[in-house]
């Protein structure tokens, strides 16, 4: 049997839906035994479908479907819709991951540390690592030095870390925008202090609000995502961002800035709160997850001094030390240059599929329907026009095979908002994006006519 005609079956499986994202591939022994062919005939044709993005590789594992076949096309030439276009989840395109480069920096990372493996590892993180992210950091405006820099589980670690520790500035209480994404929500839940909230919205946030909750609200830091927010995609200003820094050197309050995209943000104009503070009181987070391999579990943390003995403590406490190898395959990674010329990929490829929904959106969204203006690629979040409520919508729009996200668990209590949906294009292919807002606008307009008995007439 020829490569070709297994590529075609393997395809022809996917598009019937016998083989669905996340499925294993037959090994390559099974393959040959199955097809009864040579087994270089099999790897010669999983290659194809690597190099089509149709499956990927996992090391010591085989071969997976990478995510729903795209371009499949009927006797007109129109690209059939899979069974659901998934606005809901948030991971990286895995269209763009770079597997075989990763897989490279893995195997030099048990090379180079092959002898550290059977041992406990320094758990700020590993030196040479942290030596790389200093590096790093620098294009992002972020000037430090290793010392200050403290690897972790992921960013999530150290926000959940962070709000258990008590501050240098010996205060109690914490703000964080709304809304906020839910990992944060479940971190402050249970919090003893007091957990303030301000609106975070496409104009900005008060100013003169978190001024007055800096100066009253016995605030030991204010967590904010300062550029493509999570959900609503929003970033502050250079304007903004300085005199925030301003009011947390004026009233003795830290600020937890989460850039943990900072890497997409392509306009070098825009700067991180923490190149605008010569106090020490922005703590820096970042995290890799959402730009490369949410399975690295690897985000960093830029602290002062005073929180050193503490944040150790902590982290020791709650995983000893980051995974060794990962940490490792992360610093070859960096310091081969992989990183850069990825991140170029990946800017590109988000600000494209942006700029795609934003038209959709402005062409199949029904009057009345507010939303986000963002060009982050990752999120945007849709307002629904009354009477229509969050969680009935995104069950009425599933069945109509698209999947978004209701955001009522991103708020605090007080500021609940039932009438908002979160989406994210991050992984949905590009021909996809408008077939799935054009259902989502219809999905709307449906549920208006059901509840109000208002007809809309679609937009060409």
């Amino acid at each position: 049997m020829l490569y070709e005609a297994i590529v075609e079956q393997l395809l022809q499986e996917m598009k019937d839906g016998k083989m669905r994202p996340g499925d294993k591939l037959p090994s390559i022994r099974e393959a040959a035994e199955a097809f009864g062919c040579s087994r270089n005939t099999v790897i010669r044709a999983y290659g194809e479908l690597e190099k089509r993005h149709r499956i990927y590789a996992v090391p010591q594992s085989g071969y997976y479907i990478a995510h729903r076949s795209q371009g499949w096309e009927d006797a007109r030439g129109a690209a059939e819709v899979p069974d659901v276009i998934d606005f809901q989840w948030a991971g990286p395109d895995r269209s763009a991951m770079p597997y075989r480069d990763f897989q490279h920096c893995m195997n030099e990372a048990i090379e180079r540390y092959r002898e550290d493996m059977f041992t406990y590892s320094d758990g700020q993180g590993l030196a040479s690592l942290r030596l790389q992210l200093a590096r790093h950091l620098r294009d992002l405006q972020v000037f430090t030095a290793p010392e200050r820099i403290y690897v972790v589980t992921g960013s999530q670690q150290a926000l959940h870390l962070l709000v258990g520790l008590p501050f240098p500035n010996g205060k109690g209480n914490i703000v964080v925008e709304q809304p906020v994404h839910a990992g944060m929500v479940e971190s402050l839940r249970g919090y003893r202090g007091e957990v303030h909230g301000i609106s975070y919205e496409e104009g900005g946030m008060d100013l003169e609000r978190l001024e007055a909750l800096f100066r009253d609200g016995d605030v030991k830091f204010f967590y904010t995502v300062s550029r493509f927010h999570n959900p609503t995609g929003y970033s502050h200003t250079n304007e903004a961002r300085k005199r925030m820094v301003e009011l947390a050197k004026r009233y003795d309050v830290y600020i937890v800035e989460d850039d943990y995209m900072g890497d997409l943000d392509g306009d070098p104009r825009n700067d991180p709160m923490f190149a605008y503070d010569l106090s020490g009181r922005v703590i820096y987070v970042k995290s890799f997850s959402k730009v490369m391999l949410p399975g690295l579990r690897l985000g960093l943390a830029v602290l002062p001094d005073g929180l050193r003995e503490g944040f150790l403590r902590a982290k020791a406490a709650a995983d000893v030390h980051s995974p060794l190898l990962t940490q490792g395959a992360l610093e070859v990674y960096l310091e081969s240059g992989m990183f850069a010329a990825h991140i170029g990929r990946m800017r590109e490829i988000y600000r494209r599929k942006a700029v795609l929904l934003q038209e959709a959106y402005r062409k199949h969204l029904p009057p009345g329907t507010a939303y986000t203006r963002s060009y982050s690629g990752f999120y945007t979040t849709i307002g629904l026009p009354a009477p229509l409520r969050a969680q009935a919508a995104a069950d009425h729009l599933l069945q109509r095979g698209v999947r978004v996200d209701p955001v009522q668990r991103m708020y605090l209590p007080e500021f609940l908002q039932e009438d908002f949906l979160r989406l994210s294009v991050s992984q949905v292919e590009e021909g996809l994006i408008e077939p799935g807002i054009r259902a989502i606008g219809d999905g709307i307009r449906e549920l208006l006519r059901q509840r109000t008995g208002v007809r809309f007439v679609k937009r060409g």
